[in-house]
């Protein structure tokens, strides 16, 4: 089956990674793997950076709504499905609707929100045009139990309603020989092996990563006598603003590791002893599931869909948002107890590895594409 595929923030293909456009590109994967044949639908970004623009994007996605229906009606073989990613009052779907409507073949979305809130506001133009949207939508798939609860109501009958929970893609590389990956590291930064390793992968932006590094800067402020070392890998214009949270006391048990390709970042995952990160307005996180594939246990904010990735005392330690002294105790309790850090490691990674894979991801859209009828 050809699928148009279109994600009205950024493109799949973009050479700059980000969480939406990996998570974008997982979903072309799985489809593909499915056996189904995505094709980009359009390079329209329907996105709003200021409420002032959404009047124009209507008029331009109206034009290339139309542009769409007119080529496809063409070509002998158009698509027989339309799946939209990552729809939102910011980023409607201005073609999506009109181009199923004119070809009648199903509409699908992934990973949507809806928030009444915005309606009669500033925002009320995209709020209306996602709202309708998710209306006509002949499956949606939610990533996280939050996003299903928040289109529910627009959702009739309920079985449009489906769960797609985050994924990995493929089967990983193998990990490289742990005791290798911590030698080398050590030699590198001057880092002591005997100490706790702590690892956290995210990039060095203002906003909610700014604030989940101070979140982390003041939970390894209470570990007290803890033996512990932090590795911090990512990059970005904030850098600056994040090492000044980790001054004084802790400055001399950071290393701040900058962007790692996929192989470094391999050698950090099987070198550290515990993954932390607090996850502030964190989605999901796609990081918590790369490092609990590497058979590391975690600590994290029970934030908004991190539960949907990191299993509660299975998979590691989940916290209340904002409790610095509850974050610091969950890493203290891994750092002392090797059991604890062993039995939630390989809990970890078998279920990162056997239940939030490619290819069941792939089923379940093999499923819904099959099941679907106009």
């Amino acid at each position: 089956m050809r699928i148009a595929f279109y994600a009205p923030m950024k493109s799949p293909h973009h050479p700059v990674p980000s969480g939406d456009r990996r998570m974008a590109r997982l979903l072309w994967q799985a489809l593909a793997m499915a056996g189904h044949q995505p094709m980009l639908a359009s390079q329209f970004r329907g996105f709003s950076a200021t409420p002032e623009c959404q009047a124009a994007l209507r008029q331009q996605g109206a034009l290339e709504a139309a542009r769409l229906l007119a080529a496809y009606r063409l070509q002998p073989d158009p698509p027989a499905a339309w799946f939209t990613y990552h729809l939102h009052y910011k980023a409607p779907d201005w073609l999506g609707p009109a181009v199923t409507g004119g070809l009648n073949i199903p509409y699908l979305v992934a990973e949507a929100s809806f928030a009444p809130k915005r309606a009669g506001g500033p925002w009320d133009l995209g709020h209306r045009a996602a709202e309708a949207a998710l209306r006509s939508a002949d499956a949606i798939f939610c990533l996280t139990r939050l996003d299903a609860r928040c289109v529910a109501p627009l959702v009739q009958p309920p079985r449009r309603l489906l769960a797609l929970p985050p994924f990995l893609d493929g089967p990983p590389a193998p990990l490289p020989p742990r005791g290798g990956a911590r030698a080398a590291l050590a030699r590198r930064f001057g880092l002591p092996e005997a100490a706790v390793w702590l690892l956290a992968v995210a990039m060095l932006r203002t906003g909610d990563k700014l604030a989940s590094y101070a979140r982390l800067a003041a939970a390894l402020g209470r570990l007290g006598g803890l033996d512990w070392r932090l590795l911090a890998v990512g990059g970005g214009p904030a850098e600056a603003a994040v090492r000044a949270l980790f001054s004084a006391d802790l400055a001399g048990r950071v290393t701040f590791l900058g962007q790692q390709a996929a192989p470094a970042l391999a050698e950090c995952y099987a070198a550290a002893d515990i993954y932390v990160w607090p996850g502030v307005g964190e989605a999901y996180g796609m990081a918590y599931l790369e490092a609990q594939a590497a058979g590391l246990p975690v600590v994290a904010g029970a934030e908004r869909g991190v539960p949907e990735v990191v299993l509660a005392e299975e998979t590691g330690l989940l916290t209340a948002p904002g409790d610095d002294a509850a974050f610091a105790d969950a890493i203290r309790r891994l750092a002392t107890d090797n059991g604890l850090r062993r039995r939630l490691g390989a809990r970890a990674r078998d279920f990162a590895l056997n239940e939030r894979h490619s290819g069941r991801a792939a089923a379940i859209l093999d499923d819904a594409l099959r099941g679907l009828r106009r």
